[in-house]
Parts: C-alpha cells; sequence; structure tokens
C-alpha cells in the first residue's frame, strides 16, 4: 500500500474507528440511561459497520461476500435508528416511543435475518446487486423523509428565526443533516468514489464533535434532560386547594401590586414549601412566576386604563406593580400584543 493509500485509508478508517467506540460508551457507559442513548449507539454502530465494510471492500475487492451482505444489511437499521433517536430527543416521555420501537426493530432485524440466509448475497450476488440494494437505499431514504417530517417545527424556525434555535435543536438538526450527506454520498458513488461514502462519514463526525465541543451545554445536547419534577407530580385535590388558595390571596390581598414580590413570599401566605408553589405554577399552569404575577399585574392595568381614571399610564404601571415604566411597556406589549397607549385608544 503506497503512502497515498495509507493515507485515504487513514481518514476513511478514523471516522469508523471513532463511531464505534463512541457506540459502545452510549450502550454501556453513558448516564443517564435514557432511550436516546441506546437509539444513537445503534445509530452509530449501524453506520461504523457500513463504513467499514465500504473501507476494507475498497482496499480488498476480493472481501469475502458475507462481509458485504453484513455492511449492506447494517444499513436496513440506519434509517429507523436515526428516526427513534430524533423522536426520542424531541418526545423524551412519549409512551408511544416505548412502543412504536421495538415493533419496528424487531420486524426489521426479523426481515434482514430471514432474507440475508434464503437469498444469501454468496448465493444470489445479482440479487443483491440490482434488487436488494436499491430497496435498502430507498428504504434508509424513507426514514430520512420521515425524520425531515419528524423535524418540520424546527426547520420552521431554523428557517424564520435560527438565533431562536436551542442546543438540542442545533444539535439533532446537525445529525440528521449528517445523515442526509452520507445517504447522498453512497447513492452518488457511481458518479464519484467508492470510498467518498466512508469519508463523508469521517468529515460527518468530527464536524459534530465540533459542534458539541463549541455549544455551551454539551450535557444537554447529548442527553435532553427529563422535567425538573417529572418524578414528583402533584396530586389533583392538591393542585386544586393551591389554585384556589392563590387566587384568593392574589386577588384580595393584591400581592402583585409589590414589586419586589418574590416567590418565597407567596408560598409562605399559602402554607407550602417554595419549591412546591414553583412547581405547581410550572407544571400545573405552565408558566413561569413572573408572567404568573405579570399577568395580574397586566389584568388590574387593563382595568384602569378602560377606565377614566387620574392616572398616568406611567403611574398605572406604578400602581400595578412594575417598578420601571419601560418593564411595564415591555410586559404588557408582550401579553397584549398592544401598548398601553394602544389599549387605551381603543377603549374609547
Amino acid at each position: 500500500m503506497n503512502f497515498d493509500s495509507q493515507f485515504l485509508f487513514f481518514f476513511s478508517a478514523i471516522g469508523a474507528f471513532n463511531g464505534t467506540l463512541l457506540a459502545i460508551y452510549f450502550f454501556f457507559y453513558a448516564k443517564p440511561k435514557h432511550a436516546s442513548n441506546y437509539f444513537l449507539g445503534t445509530l452509530l454502530t449501524m453506520l461504523s459497520i457500513r463504513i467499514w465494510k465500504s473501507i476494507f471492500y475498497y482496499f480488498n475487492k476480493e472481501l469475502s461476500k458475507i462481509y458485504l451482505q453484513i455492511g449492506l444489511s447494517a444499513c436496513f437499521l440506519i434509517g429507523p435508528s436515526l428516526f427513534f433517536y430524533l423522536k426520542s430527543m424531541l418526545y423524551p416521555s412519549s409512551k408511544k416511543l416505548d412502543r412504536s420501537w421495538k415493533y419496528h426493530f424487531v420486524f426489521l432485524s426479523t426481515l434482514i435475518l430471514v432474507v440475508g440466509y434464503q437469498y444469501s448475497y454468496q448465493e444470489h450476488p445479482d440479487l443483491w446487486r440490482f434488487y436488494f440494494i436499491k430497496i435498502i437505499y430507498y428504504q434508509w431514504l424513507g426514514y430520512i423523509l420521515a425524520s425531515g417530517f419528524l423535524l418540520k417545527n424546527v426547520f420552521k424556525i431554523l428557517v424564520k428565526k435560527p438565533n431562536k434555535l436551542n442546543s438540542v435543536e442545533i444539535w439533532i438538526i446537525s445529525v440528521y443533516l449528517g445523515n442526509l450527506i452520507i445517504w447522498v454520498a453512497y447513492k452518488t458513488v457511481s458518479y464519484t468514489s467508492y470510498i467518498v461514502g466512508a469519508l463523508s462519514f469521517s468529515f460527518v463526525f468530527y464536524l459534530l464533535i465540533l459542534i458539541l465541543f463549541f455549544r455551551k451545554k454539551k450535557y444537554s445536547i447529548l442527553f435532553k434532560e427529563q422535567p425538573k419534577y417529572a418524578d414528583k407530580k402533584i396530586e389533583d385535590n392538591e393542585a386544586k386547594r393551591i389554585f384556589e388558595e392563590l387566587e384568593q390571596i392574589m386577588n384580595t390581598k393584591e400581592f402583585y401590586k409589590n414589586p419586589n414580590l418574590k416567590l418565597p413570599d407567596l408560598a409562605k401566605q399559602i402554607n407550602i414549601q417554595p419549591h412546591i408553589l414553583s412547581q405547581f405554577i410550572n407544571d400545573n399552569l405552565n408558566k413561569s412566576f413572573s408572567v404568573f404575577v405579570n399577568e395580574y399585574r397586566i389584568h388590574e392595568a387593563k382595568i384602569l386604563l378602560a377606565k377614566d381614571s387620574k392616572y398616568t399610564i406611567e403611574n398605572i404601571g406604578y400602581e400595578c406593580g412594575f417598578n420601571s415604566k419601560s418593564t411595564f411597556y415591555s410586559t404588557f406589549k408582550k401579553l397584549t400584543d398592544m401598548t398601553p397607549t394602544q389599549y387605551k385608544s381603543a377603549q374609547v
């Protein structure tokens, strides 16, 4: 093997080698133990098997057909692994995920084993070259398209407001596009070179590593965090009690008018721990504490703005609990899509 071949072998194999190591890490060592770890591990394993097959066949045309069959069969599970990895990242607590992925992998694995045994590459090379390979690649493409549909809302954000993407969304788009690049590389080998698929994997692999490295929240990219209180749900009766007491105390004592109101102050008034109140507002009301309080303030401001009161618009903001004119205006605009002035004019 001359220097050029050694150089080509090194750069095509380095991605497959590291992909294999990383797959082992996700299967056995990554924590927390979440379904996304195993799907990513499976995705890396199937891609690495396919890449190893390409590398060995490129440098040894006499490679046994059993290795060619194994490499091509691995492609049959790349698409499902990608799809369910993205789904597990987008919907980490989905019950449907727990049921559906098993059916997919059991069915496809059984199909691979049965068809591979009945029609081996060794005995039916033409069947594989002219039919099975096309089926495998179009099945892979089908899952890529399904994955794209799964990410449709993320792509909308990417097109309209790319700066609004969070770390997880950037990561999963990168994984998706990386798989698409590898698929295109393999489908176009007849116009380029057979080794391009392996080189593209190495390129994509290290590009993803760079994306991971330069993101601040590496942990949350690879392992989407579960909801903060996923294992400590507030009982319905307790949630109802907290809601009723909150409504009463906020409406009668008007705590929202205190510009320095803190969550512990409010929790003390209804005799519960601050973290319980925080959990209730976040999980049961689906809002932050600041939004919860500001909604009461804006409601009061709308009442005062609708009246022919003695207060100026600026004073109304202070009266309702805002500690600055700018905060009042920006919050009012955010919650009503109107400025206080526009709202007041609309009441005439």
